[in-house]
C-alpha cells in the first residue's frame, strides 16, 4: 500500500501525532521492546484502539524512510474521519432520506477511493469503512476519489454489524450486494438505505449479511461470475439514485 506521506517515525514523532488526535490507522512497534516511551504509545494506542502490529526489526527498517525509527512507525490517516452522525447530518441538511455506502473488508486503496468517487456522485450522503482487515484514507485513497475525498464524509467503525443494527433504530434499511439474491431491479430501493458492499474475494461476511434486509444480486450476461468491487458499488448505486428519483 502506499503510504509514503503517511509515515510517522520515531518515539516523540509518534507520540505527539497521538496526542495531537491525529488519526492513526495502524502502529508498528518493535517486537520485545519494553522501555518506557514505547509502553507509553502503546498506552496511547491502546486508548484510541488503534491496530498494533509487532514486527521484527529488519520489517521496521524496510517500512522506515528517516532509518531513525526507534523502534516505532505510525502510519497516520491521510484525512480526517468522519462520523457515522455526521453522515446522518448531512443528509438531514440536504433534506434528503440518507443513503450511506458501507464497506466490508475492501483492502484495496484503489477500490475504495473509486467507491468514494462514486458514492458522491451518486449523492450517497457518506460511506462507512470497519477499523478491522480494511484500507483506510491512504494518499492513494485520496487520489483515486479524486477530490471526492474533500467533500464525502468517511466513517471508521468497530463493528459493522452493531453499526447497522444502530442505523436500523434510525430508519435505515439494508441491502448488501451478493451473488444469488433478487434482481435489483425487482427492488424497492427507495427510502433510508444503506448499501453493503463486500470484497471481490470474500463477498459480504456472514454475519453482516444475516443483519441486512435483502440481498440485490445484479444482473450478469457475461462469462465470468464477479464484478469488482468499485464497479458493483456503482451499478447499485445508480440504481438506488434512479429510483430515488
Amino acid at each position: 500500500m502506499n503510504y509514503e506521506e503517511l509515515k510517522i517515525e520515531g518515539r516523540n514523532a509518534v507520540l505527539e501525532a497521538f496526542r495531537s488526535g491525529k488519526t492513526i490507522d495502524k502502529l508498528f512497534v518493535l517486537d520485545g521492546c519494553k522501555d518506557g516511551p514505547v509502553q507509553t504509545i502503546l498506552r496511547e494506542a491502546k486508548k484510541h484502539d488503534t491496530i498494533v502490529n509487532f514486527v521484527a526489526k529488519e520489517r521496521l527498517d524496510q517500512l522506515s524512510e528517516t532509518k531513525k525509527h526507534q523502534g516505532v512507525i505510525a502510519m497516520a490517516a491521510a484525512y480526517t474521519y468522519a462520523t457515522v452522525e455526521d453522515i446522518l447530518q448531512n443528509a438531514k441538511d440536504k433534506g434528503e432520506a440518507p443513503f450511506i455506502i458501507l464497506l466490508d473488508n475492501i483492502e484495496d486503496p484503489h477500490n475504495l477511493g473509486a467507491i468514494i468517487r462514486t458514492a458522491n456522485l451518486a449523492g450517497a450522503h457518506g460511506v462507512i469503512i470497519p477499523k478491522r482487515r480494511a484500507v483506510g484514507l491512504t494518499g492513494t485513497v485520496a487520489k483515486t476519489s479524486a477530490g471526492a475525498i474533500n467533500y464525502t464524509p468517511v466513517a471508521k467503525v468497530t463493528n459493522l454489524t452493531n453499526t447497522i443494527k444502530e442505523l436500523k433504530e434510525e430508519g435505515l434499511w439494508f441491502v448488501c450486494a451478493d451473488m444469488g439474491g433478487t434482481t435489483m431491479y425487482d427492488l424497492d430501493l427507495k427510502g433510508p438505505i444503506g448499501l453493503v458492499i463486500g470484497s471481490e474475494g470474500e463477498g459480504v461476511s456472514k454475519l453482516v449479511k444475516e443483519n441486512c434486509d435483502f440481498v440485490a444480486s445484479i444482473p450478469m450476461k457475461g462469462d465470468i461470475d464477479s464484478l469488482n468491487a468499485s464497479v458493483a458499488a456503482g451499478v447499485l448505486a445508480y440504481e438506488i439514485l434512479r429510483q430515488r428519483g
